[in-house]
């Protein structure tokens, strides 16, 4: 079953450069934990590559031990989980494609990460979180669009926050409750960890209903292991004139350590592939690089 998916990989690529080999989540100490995932050599990531000396060490996070907002232990008699489906209100479909699942662990399917286990993941198989992208232009103190000289394009800003928990800027994103429509999750996670209560306004309201979807697949991120992963669904939220959430004063809240508006060009470095994401963005606005 793996092998027939092996043709999903290069267009996934192309998408965000990087995950089919595991830079993030491969050949390093796993995050919060002082345990390193077993060596994975590029030419030993995919499942379907011989590899018989791979013992991966098993990690769980004691934060997730008794949260309502994880599952249980897989051999727990009492976690019956429902693979590749809507299991209750817990989306278990991956927006990649079926997953396999052996002896009774569900399978990466972009590969080996050199760890085994949920690490700090809440749930067995695909966590799906949303990624709100929410740009504007920037402008000089006249108020007029700045356009980079070498490009002749239009710099882009995005709103970035600081992780609490490794310190790197990334967007503003979060994990999706379950039973929760991913546009409530984009607008949700955008207004905890960027602004006040007080910028959630009607107009507000409406800017996040106006968004363009930009990514939604798998996510080479830090967290991931052999048997749990991250997916995302990237929107971006363009404000034109910087008259809607361009105009409020940004507010760090929730996970966030420092939140700004950032400029974007080449040289950005953000969390997991969310510099990948971004550039589509760019790309998409036609803006400078």
């Amino acid at each position: 079953m793996i092998g027939s998916r092996r043709s999903l990989f290069p267009s996934l690529a192309a998408m965000i450069p990087g995950v089919y080999k595991h830079w993030n989540c491969r050949n390093n100490v796993y995050p919060r934990s002082d345990v390193r995932r077993y060596p994975v050599p590029d030419e030993s990531v995919f499942w379907t590559a011989s590899y018989p000396d791979y013992q991966p060490p098993v990690h769980e996070a004691d934060v997730l031990k008794g949260k309502e907002w994880a599952d249980l232990d897989i051999d727990d008699p009492n976690f019956k989980a429902k693979w590749n489906q809507l299991d209750g209100n817990v989306n278990r479909v991956s927006f990649v494609g079926e997953y396999e699942v052996l002896n009774g662990y569900p399978q990466n399917m972009f590969g080996r990460t050199g760890l085994r286990g949920r690490g700090l993941l809440g749930r067995w198989g695909p966590n799906h979180a949303a990624d709100p992208v929410v740009t504007r232009w920037k402008v000089n103190s006249a108020g007029r669009q700045v356009v980079d000289e070498r490009t002749g394009k239009r710099v882009l800003q995005m709103c970035a926050i600081e992780r609490q928990d490794c310190g790197a800027w990334a967007i503003p994103g979060g994990m999706v409750d379950p039973g929760e429509q991913v546009s409530a999750t984009l607008k949700r996670e955008f207004m905890e960890e960027a602004m006040s209560e007080s910028g959630e306004t009607e107009e507000v309201e409406r800017f996040f209903k106006s968004g363009q979807e930009i990514y939604k697949g798998y996510v080479d991120d830090p967290r991931n292991t052999d048997n749990a992963w991250m997916e995302t669904v990237a929107v971006n939220f363009h404000d034109e004139d910087g008259h809607v959430v361009g105009k409020f004063s940004l507010c760090a809240g929730d996970d966030a350590a420092k939140v700004r508006w950032m400029d974007i060009d080449s040289g950005v470095k953000l969390y997991a592939s969310h510099t990948s994401i971004v550039r589509k963005v760019v790309e998409l606005l036609n803006a400078h690089w």
